[in-house]
């Protein structure tokens, strides 16, 4: 149909009534977005639970503004819908495809859930959480605070796994290295303790640690390695620094070496060889 015959069907008198309705809609999803955002920020155990209802919120606040928008601008009578369908269809589905496909996967996000906002995933080499799910995009904070933007559309062809998958807590993996002639059992204790005496510890679930053998360069050592749960995502790097700290000074207090201290013991000469502490008088 030609474009002059659909010009005949905008109402452009109602145009700045459309702008208003598109303006006052992108204030209210960020009103609200914010507004749930705070509000879980002080009350942590709802935080995810504010944040999904946030995302729906938003996507809801956006259909209603686009529809009233058309609406309001747009005679849809069923002549008009056909007219506009057809001259429109078409070059719109080239122009919009990538951004339709992401509009597309956005939807299948809320739907099918692989992550929700607050999440922390792993995703095509990046590592962090969730900040936003928006109609086109995916925002992800990585814990390095880098901010990346990454197309709905990318999450229907790629795997993501999610470390909390909806939940505050997250399992936090963190391997220790001590001498293969060490007391493992002493080691694995400490460490075991260390880990449970952290302030971040999340113990509603299992504490785990596991030993097991291996070459290091070219030597053997014993790898303890312990897994727990973090009381909430956003402490995970705070909690493997904790409880680093306190497995080395447990070991260090116990004189149970590991491989990096053993090897810096066997390169000083031996004591005995240079000096030999002997009473006065011997």
């Amino acid at each position: 149909m030609d474009p002059q015959g659909v010009i005949q069907f905008i109402r452009f008198d109602s145009l700045p009534l459309a702008v208003a309705i598109v303006v006052l809609g992108l204030l209210v999803a960020e009103v609200l977005t914010r507004t749930l955002d705070n509000i879980g920020e002080r009350f942590s155990d709802r935080r995810l639970v504010l944040k999904k209802v946030a995302v729906l919120a938003r996507f809801a606040v956006y259909v209603v503004v686009g529809v009233g928008a058309a609406t309001t601008v747009l005679d849809l009578s069923s002549e008009a819908v056909l007219a506009i369908s057809g001259t429109f269809g078409l070059a719109l589905g080239f122009a919009l495809k990538d951004t339709a496909a992401s509009l597309t996967s956005g939807v299948m996000l809320l739907i099918d859930q692989p992550f929700q906002v607050g999440d922390r995933i792993s995703f095509d080499g990046y590592y962090g959480e969730v900040t936003k799910i928006g109609l086109r995009s995916v925002r992800l904070v990585t814990l390095d605070d880098n901010l990346v933007t990454i197309p709905n559309s990318r999450f229907q062809a790629n795997s993501v796994a999610s470390a909390n998958a909806g939940e505050l807590d997250c399992m936090v993996v963190i391997p220790f290295y001590v001498s293969a002639g060490e007391d493992f059992i002493k080691a694995r204790r400490l460490i075991a303790e260390a880990t449970a005496t952290s302030r971040y510890v999340y113990l509603d679930k299992p504490l785990v640690t596991l030993v097991s053998d291996e070459f290091l360069g070219e030597r053997f050592v014993t790898i303890v390695t312990v897994k727990a749960y973090v009381l909430d995502a956003r402490f995970e790097k705070a909690f493997a620094s904790d409880v680093t700290m306190r497995v080395k000074l447990a070991l260090r207090e116990a004189d149970i070496h590991t491989p990096d201290s053993t090897q810096r013991h066997l390169d000083l000469p031996p004591s005995g060889s240079e000096r030999v502490d002997r009473p006065i008088g011997s």
